[in-house]
C-alpha cells in the first residue's frame, strides 16, 4: 500500500472505523442488495483522496458501511472497468484499501453474456475460475502474499457453501468460466465464437482484476454472475441497456438472498 492508499485509508477510517469482515462488489445493475444493509455510513467515490469515480450508467459510485446478516460488511455500489480507461492498477486501488479496513472475505457480482448453449438469459451463474483477455494484469509489481496462495482465485471452500445454500433455498445456478474482454464494445458473432472456444461460459468485461488482486492478498473470493443477454452467434440479438438492465432485476432477487444467506454462514 503506497500513500495514495494511506491517504484513503485515513479519509473513510476517520468516518466508519474499520474492522470490516466481508467485502462487497456490485456488477451492473445489482445494487438492490443495498436495500438490505443495515447501514452505517455512506461515502461517495468522488469524497475520497484518490479514489477511481465510476462513469458507467447504473454505477451509483458509493462505499456503503453497515451490516449484514449480523456481519459488518463494505459494499462497492459501482465498480471500475478497464475500458473506462483505469489501469489495472487503478481497478483494484479499492480491493487494497477494503483489505487494509479488515476484510476477509469478497464476493463479487457481474452481468454477463451467456456463450455456453445450455446456460440461458436470467440465469444465475457461481465462478469457478476465469480467462483473462485484458492481456494485463494488477499483480505486475505487486506486493502481495506467494503466487501459491494465488491458484486458486475462486474460494472452493465458498463455491462449494454457496451451491449448498442455493440447493436449500431452492436457487437454481449454473457453475462456470468467466471469460474476460477488455470492452466497451460487445462481441461480433465470430469473437462470440472464439471466446467459447477457448472455453468461456460466459463473457463480461470485470471482476478478474479485482479477483486477482484479492487472492494475492489473502483474501477468499467468489464470484457470482447474473446472464443478461445470450452470446449465441446464430441466433444473435443486439443487446440493449434497457434489457440487460430487466434481466439483472428479474434475476436480483436471487442473487441477493443467495448474498445474504452466505454472508451469515460466514
Amino acid at each position: 500500500m503506497n500513500f495514495r492508499h494511506s491517504e484513503a485509508l485515513d479519509y473513510i477510517k476517520k468516518i466508519a472505523g474499520d474492522n470490516y469482515e466481508v467485502g462487497i462488489i456490485l456488477g451492473t445493475g445489482l445494487g438492490g442488495l443495498v436495500k438490505e444493509i443495515e447501514i452505517s455510513h455512506s461515502i461517495e467515490y468522488h469524497d475520497i483522496p484518490n479514489f477511481p469515480v465510476s462513469t458507467v450508467e447504473s454505477h451509483s459510485g458509493k462505499l456503503i458501511f453497515g451490516k449484514l446478516s449480523g456481519k459488518k460488511i463494505v459494499a462497492m455500489q459501482g465498480r471500475f472497468h478497464f475500458y473506462e480507461g483505469y489501469s489495472h492498477e487503478q481497478v483494484v486501488f479499492p480491493v487494497l484499501v477494503l483489505h487494509a479496513l479488515g476484510i476477509k472475505t469478497l464476493l463479487v457480482s457481474n452481468a454477463c453474456g451467456g456463450l455456453n448453449p445450455t446456460f440461458r438469459r436470467t440465469d444465475l451463474m457461481i465462478i469457478s475460475g476465469h480467462i483473462n483477455m485484458h492481456f494485463t494484469s494488477p499483480l505486475i509489481n505487486f506486493q502481495g502474499q506467494s503466487s501459491e496462495r494465488a491458484k486458486n482465485f475462486y474460494s472452493k471452500k465458498l463455491i462449494k457453501l454457496a451451491e449448498e445454500i442455493a440447493l436449500e433455498n431452492g436457487i437454481d445456478v449454473q457453475k462456470g468460466v468467466y471469460l474476460v474482454v477488455q470492452g466497451p464494445n460487445l462481441e461480433t458473432r465470430a469473437e462470440y465464437r472464439m471466446t467459447r472456444m477457448l472455453g468461456g461460459d460466459v463473457v463480461g468485461m470485470s471482476t478478474v482484476p479485482e479477483v486477482l488482486a484479492a487472492s494475492e492478498l489473502g483474501i477468499e473470493c467468489l464470484g457470482l454472475s447474473i446472464i443478461t443477454d445470450e452470446g449465441f452467434p446464430d441466433t444473435l440479438k443486439v443487446a440493449e441497456l434497457k434489457e440487460i438492465l430487466e434481466a439483472a432485476s428479474i434475476t436480483e432477487p436471487k442473487l441477493t438472498l443467495l448474498t445474504k444467506k452466505l454472508v451469515e454462514r460466514l
